[in-house]
C-alpha cells in the first residue's frame, strides 16, 4: 500500500475537515478522500484511533 502522506498531514488534515464541519464517517471519507483513508489506516490501528489522536493532538 503506497501512502502519500505523512501521519501529520493525516491528523491536519482530519481537523481540517472537522473544522469546516465536513462528515469524518468512514464511509463518506473513503469515497470523497480514499488518499486520506489509506495514509490514516497505515498510521493508526483504525479510521475512530486516527480521529480521536488529530483531536486531542
Amino acid at each position: 500500500m503506497e501512502v502519500s502522506m505523512s501521519s501529520a498531514e493525516v491528523l491536519q488534515e482530519i481537523k481540517q475537515m472537522n473544522a469546516e464541519g465536513l462528515s469524518l464517517s468512514k464511509k463518506m471519507v473513503k469515497k470523497s478522500n480514499p488518499q486520506l483513508m489509506r495514509s490514516a489506516l497505515h498510521y493508526f490501528p483504525d479510521w475512530e484511533s486516527a480521529i480521536e489522536r488529530s483531536v486531542s493532538s
